[in-house]
């Protein structure tokens, strides 16, 4: 397993880096152009630069992107690109947007390979199941807790991703490729790869989130 994390632009670190891409997936919570504050980053830009900016750093690769679903449906017209599956990420919350999506797209993802409770525990077949330790597929609908601010392992970063949540993404991906996050973010991406063993780079702009990721993936 290989975890390296860098401090900069993105684009440049990449170029700089000359991976194989095919040996690679992107797989990233993105800025969302709706006005989040960030240290560094400005998160308000014309749509249409915007989706440039995201095209420039996914390209046509192997990605899987979190974004609201709207944005998410423009996304795939800008690349021209339809998803290989989408999967729900729901949560509780006192803002108008209770949902996410997650999109793969060039890759299919192998929902065999995570288990999850099953919703039927009552049912006699699904207590038989149980009872020989087996667990249900993961489903296209996960409900996940966002990161609140009384969350224990909640950090400084305005946006920060639920493990659980990533942990389930990198789960059913391939195991011979390396994971990117270009907007590594508070590192929640790196810290599931490292969970799972998986080789990953991960590359964030500001200092302060470099930091905060940095210290929890290397911890």
């Amino acid at each position: 397993m290989n975890i390296d994390i860098y401090h900069g632009d993105c684009i440049e670190v990449l170029s700089d880096l000359k991976l194989d891409l095919s040996k690679c997936v992107f797989v990233s919570d993105p800025p969302f152009n709706i006005g989040y504050h960030y240290n560094t980053y400005k998160d308000k830009m014309p749509e249409s630069d915007y989706y440039e900016l995201l095209f420039s750093v996914f390209g046509n690769n192997k990605q899987v992107i979190v974004h609201y679903p709207e944005q998410m449906y423009k996304y795939a017209f800008a690349i021209n690109m339809t998803p290989e599956k989408v999967v729900s990420w729901v949560y509780n919350s006192n803002t108008p947007k209770q949902h996410r999506d997650i999109a793969f797209f060039g890759i299919k993802p192998d929902f065999r390979k995570v288990g999850q409770p099953y919703k039927n525990p009552n049912d006699k077949r699904i207590k038989k199941r149980i009872a020989e330790g087996k667990q249900a597929k993961l489903y296209d609908w996960w409900d996940v807790n966002q990161v609140k601010n009384v969350s224990k392992d909640k950090t400084d970063h305005p946006a920060q991703m639920p493990i659980e949540v990533m942990e389930r993404v990198i789960g059913i991906l391939p195991e011979d490729l390396t994971v990117i996050d270009p907007f590594l973010g508070s590192g929640t991406t790196g810290l599931a790869c490292k969970n799972l063993n998986r080789d990953f780079i991960g590359i964030e702009l500001d200092e302060d989130y470099f930091k905060i990721a940095r210290d929890r993936i290397y911890k």
